[in-house]
């Protein structure tokens, strides 16, 4: 398995950007105060995208938060459905995933 360390500071930095990133979104949202219809129409069109962007960004930081949980508890890297090791190359890919292969799937 990859360096445990190595894997925190990546989870940790994506939980920094991804904090950042929700800060972004919360100010453009307060930032809209336009009175002309036209322009309520395109900005809600906008919210409705940026509120997806944060729901999204809520449960990434859900599952890094549980992620790094786990590598406190010594868990980090085994399946929570089955107990198997899970790949590097998985969590390469999904660093904060908590299901192998098999039982993701």
């Amino acid at each position: 398995m990859t360096d445990i360390a190595r894997r925190r500071r990546q989870l940790q930095e994506r939980l920094a950007d991804l904090g950042q990133r929700l800060e972004g979104i919360e100010a453009e949202l307060d930032s809209h105060d336009s009175r002309d219809w036209e322009e309520l129409a395109t900005e809600r069109e906008t919210d409705e995208v940026l509120e997806g962007m944060g729901v999204s960004g809520q449960q990434e930081i859900r599952a890094i938060t549980a992620a790094l949980a786990r590598i406190d508890s010594g868990d980090y890297g085994y399946c929570v459905t089955c107990g198997a090791e899970i790949g590097d190359a998985r969590l390469d890919v999904v660093p904060y995933t908590p299901f192998c292969r098999s039982c993701a799937g």
